[in-house]
């Protein structure tokens, strides 16, 4: 499932082309556009809903890119698949690195997982699932941010969009909560993926700061950022 905004025509060649490198029968979901939104999606944005409290107020673009993963997991499930590679427009495949990645995911695969492809890895080890080639699939001990590329079985989407009915954070912040959604993340790397929206018109959720805004979310991010990897950290301990 490639996620593709309608207006964002400078992306078509990249999705064609994403479609062809990909050895899976592929569909163009329709993203949800933050210009154009309906009024239930923008309801389902509920600020200081979870803990700990995101300290940032959500950007329509960035209600409408949870809701267009909202769609992508919701198909899954209406069209009884097993799982969905879940792609979004804006990257390019390393063609002797991405299908060796997705064929040690797609090897060991469970029902319930959700397995990131990120295009950088920062985070540290905790769990070893199989390695070939190189490439590693691994737990890791927190979710990095980005949501370019992922493998997400139905019972992984049916648990997102049970959690996501309401949501008061951006998606990639959302998967970082598994204490909330409770679905197992793994991670490959290296994934043979790479983001190319530089090159594609620059990313589609802008932001648009004064020196005030800027400054205050440098102040408040690293403390957000702590409070997510402590309680990543219990939830760890605790499922051990």
């Amino acid at each position: 499932m490639i996620i593709h905004l309608e207006r964002a025509e400078a992306r078509l060649p990249q999705v064609e082309a994403t479609k062809k490198t990909v050895p899976l029968d592929s569909h163009v979901v329709r993203a949800v556009d933050g210009q154009q939104m309906s009024e239930a999606h923008a309801d389902a944005y509920r600020r200081k809903l979870m803990r700990p409290t995101y300290p940032f107020t959500m950007r329509s673009s960035e209600i409408a890119a949870f809701h267009s993963h909202r769609a992508c997991w919701q198909k899954i499930l209406d069209d009884d698949l097993d799982a969905a590679l879940v792609l979004e427009d804006d990257l390019h495949f390393q063609e002797d690195v991405f299908p060796k990645a997705l064929t040690l995911a797609l090897s060991n695969i469970q029902p319930g997982d959700f397995i990131r492809f990120p295009i950088k890895l920062r985070e540290e080890k905790t769990e070893e699932i199989d390695t070939s080639g190189g490439i590693g699939l691994h737990r890791y001990d927190r979710i990095a941010l980005g949501m370019v590329a992922q493998l997400v079985t139905r019972d992984a989407a049916r648990a997102l969009l049970a959690a996501s009915e309401q949501f008061d954070r951006p998606v990639d912040n959302f998967l970082q909560m598994q204490w909330v959604h409770d679905v197992r993340v793994l991670t490959v790397w290296p994934s043979g993926v790479r983001e190319v929206s530089a090159e594609l018109g620059g990313s589609m959720i802008g932001r648009k700061e004064g020196l005030w805004q800027k400054l205050r979310r440098e102040i408040l991010r690293p403390l957000y950022r702590r409070k997510i990897r402590a309680m990543a950290r219990q939830h760890l301990n605790a499922s051990k």
